[in-house]
């Protein structure tokens, strides 16, 4: 057992060095510095047991997913990371569960120098809470209300791992490893974010499904969207797992948790994307089209109209 003040210590001890950082844990407030000419971008994301990961996740996929789904989010404006605060509530304090917290939350954290800059540590039931701080040139982020009919939609990566893995464990049988990667270990698209901030026109992060996340870009917008759920990429580890076409098209378009990138760009831009996805190591698709209208309508691939019974996922729905 350690107290509370001792856990600080040991998270402080682990925190990336950066120069912008005057003063970093522990003061009553951090003192940074904004690089000068540049925009600050602030994401904030909170991961509680059995709603956000499953409560036999291992402490070092936990402190993985809580800084990747909010550098998801500055990849989604083509932000570049910087600093971030760490909010972290335990039924106990366990010092070897946050070491190991630690151990997932620095293997992100390191390769993108971002910086622990403070936070807060309580009792109670697990949650974790980052708030993340990075940087963009200024008129370059990528908003969601900038899409333009005609343009192109995109989507990086493959879609429903995730929701395949949560299936997978919500029905206790046979778990697919590389779908329980994707679900604990999401990977944020930051580089690919960044490149896209000189051509696409707006962007989101795939995280509560994507017919819901490409309505929100919709609303802000106000134009509509057509896609094609069967031009969704999926990998082979999806394909064993949800054989059925029916059900593919569900976990992909309708169960969130991928962290991928939902982006438009006009068609001229589609060489330039093609070379940007290539040199990220991510790749993209055109999945659909901008339109006048409103809302999200979804098609197979013959053109037959497709609609699932939810869009994505809705912390507050009945």
């Amino acid at each position: 057992m350690a107290g509370e003040f001792a856990l600080i210590d040991r998270i402080r001890a682990r925190v990336v060095r950066r120069d912008d950082v005057v003063l970093g844990i522990g003061d009553d407030a951090a003192l940074l510095q904004p690089a000068a000419g540049e925009q600050l971008v602030v994401a904030m994301d909170t991961l509680n047991v059995d709603v956000h990961f499953p409560g036999d996740t291992a402490p070092a996929d936990i402190g993985w997913k809580a800084l990747a789904v909010n550098l998801s989010d500055l990849a989604a404006m083509g932000a570049r990371p910087a600093w971030c605060t760490l909010s972290l509530s335990l039924p106990a304090p366990d010092a070897g569960w946050v070491d190991a917290f630690l151990d997932g939350f620095d293997a992100l954290a390191r390769p993108h120098a971002v910086a622990l800059v403070g936070g807060d540590t309580t009792r109670g039931p697990l949650s974790v809470c980052v708030a993340v701080h990075g940087f963009v040139a200024p008129g370059r982020a990528l908003r969601r209300d900038r899409a333009q009919v005609g343009d192109d939609v995109w989507v990086s990566g493959t879609l429903g791992d995730a929701a395949a893995a949560l299936a997978q464990w919500t029905a206790g049988g046979a778990r697919d490893a590389a779908l329980r990667r994707r679900l604990d270990r999401p990977e944020p698209r930051l580089a690919l974010g960044q490149a896209l901030a000189a051509h696409a026109h707006a962007a989101i992060d795939v995280s509560d499904g994507l017919l819901a996340d490409l309505g929100h870009v919709c609303r802000a917008s106000g134009v509509g969207a057509q896609i094609d759920v069967d031009a969704l990429p999926a990998s082979e580890a999806l394909r064993r797992a949800a054989a059925d076409a029916g059900q593919r098209r569900v976990l992909q378009a309708a169960g969130g948790d991928d962290y991928e990138l939902c982006f438009t760009a006009p068609q001229h831009a589609r060489a330039a994307i093609d070379e940007i996805a290539r040199a990220s190591g991510t790749p993209a698709i055109r999945i659909g089209r901008i339109v006048a209208g409103d809302g999200v309508v979804a098609t197979t691939g013959d053109g037959t109209a497709w609609t699932p019974a939810r869009a994505g996922w809705d912390h507050f729905a009945g």
